[in-house]
Formats: C-alpha cells, structure tokens, sequence
C-alpha cells in the first residue's frame, strides 16, 4: 500500500494515502483506522480519518519514558517507525456488506429554501434535481465539521452547485444541502454555506447513544428517499 508520514505540529502525524477523493482511497483510509483501533499502540492518543489523510495524535511523553536508554531519538522518529511496522504488515480486506441507511428527505419549500437557485444554476426544472439528487451513488467517506455531519460523495455532477457566498448564521438540525459535487445532511443546528434543498425528520446526532452517537459512519451507503410534508411531520414525531 503505497503512503506517506509527515509531522503535523510536535504531537502528530499524517498518513497520506491518497490525493483525491475516491472510494479506492476511502478502501485505505478504512483499512488503516481499523489496524489502529484493533491494535492501538500506548502512545496513540487518538486518530483522526479524512477523505486522503489518517491524522495520528500521539503522547510524546510516553514515548520519551519507554526509550529512556535512547534519550537522543525523537518521538516523532519512534511513531513513524512503528507506523511503517504495522503498516508493512496491512492488507486490504475483502470489502464487507456496507450498511444501507435511507434518508427521508422533503425537498423544497421552507426545508429546501436554495431547491429553486440549484435549479436556476443548471437551467433544469425543481422536479429534475430532486430526481437527481434522489438517484445518486452515495457513500459517507467522512464524518466531520460538526458532530455527526456526513461529508456523502456519489452525487450525480449535474447538480453540483458552489457554496453561498454568505454562509447563513443558522441551518436547522436536519438540512440536506449541496456544496460541490458533495452532498451533506447537517445533524445541528449550524452555521454553514451549502445549498439547501430540503430537510430530514431523522436525528443524525444522538448525544445520548454512548456507544454511537453518530447515526451515520464512515463507508455507510445511502438512499434519500423523497417524503411529503405530512410524512416528514409523522416521522418527526416518532423520533
């Protein structure tokens, strides 16, 4: 697996598997936060995955205390060599069944407020993006921003639209919206600047799930499911 280390600060290392945003490298960044998480090393103190990237946050402490007859090697020198070990020893394992999670979405109207510029934007009609936007190949490579926020790639590029110019101040938990070729669903009430099309009724963040408060995770596919106003208030009270 090819991969390269570069310091970030003084207590942290990037692992660069990759220099775009393909499920390839999404493959490598999940093999890799799994070695970590199954064989966590006394120095890891977290780890962080991105689209390319696995960021290691490390204790240099602990590292100068186990290699005290060694009082000339830097920490940085030790993580790097013990990442190479343990990655020397990786293979990339069949790809399990991904979980498929559906997304009721209801697009326009106060929940999709930009539905009709995404629109404009491409000189298509509403009807058009929501069947586009529905029929995507989705994959949640990511889960960052904002507790729970899905960065979701596999959106049809003929619906791409650019950020705001002017992020709003407030986005409503639940927002689905556009930023690029990504489509994302905001889990909190947020500022932010992608293009809104409509809302969800799910809780994405459950800060009372301990064990996962995220309802989405990393290498997820998802199905939005278009839903009408009356639907999205009876799901919303179920929750």
């Amino acid at each position: 697996m090819n991969y390269t280390i570069r310091p970030s600060g003084d207590h942290a290392v990037v692992i660069q598997l990759g220099s775009s945003i393909q499920q390839e490298t999404h493959e490598r960044v999940k093999a890799v936060t799994n070695l970590f998480e199954n064989q966590t090393p006394d120095w890891l103190v977290e780890f962080v995955p991105a689209f390319t990237t696995v960021t290691l946050y490390y204790d240099p402490i602990k590292i100068i205390e186990a290699h005290r007859p060694f009082q000339n090697t830097l920490p940085y020198t030790v993580v790097c060599s013990e990442i190479e070990h343990m990655l020397s020893h990786l293979t990339l394992a069949e790809k399990a069944d991904a979980r498929i999670i559906d997304i009721p979405v209801c697009y326009g109207g106060e929940f999709g407020p930009d539905l009709e510029e995404v629109a404009d934007h491409h000189q298509i009609s509403v009807e058009k993006v929501i069947e586009k936007h529905r029929n995507g190949d989705y994959l949640v490579y990511m889960i960052g921003f904002a507790p729970g926020f899905p960065y979701i790639g596999g959106m049809s590029p003929e619906i791409a639209t650019p950020r705001k110019k002017s992020p709003r101040l407030k986005i409503p938990a639940g927002s689905v919206g556009i930023a690029g070729e990504q489509t994302g669903v905001y889990p909190i009430e947020t500022p932010g600047g992608w293009q809104l099309i409509g809302r969800t009724p799910l809780n994405l963040f459950r800060p009372d799930h301990d064990d996962s408060p995220s309802l989405l995770k990393a290498g997820d596919r998802i199905r939005f499911k278009p839903i009408s106003l009356e639907e999205y208030k009876a799901l919303e009270e179920e929750q």
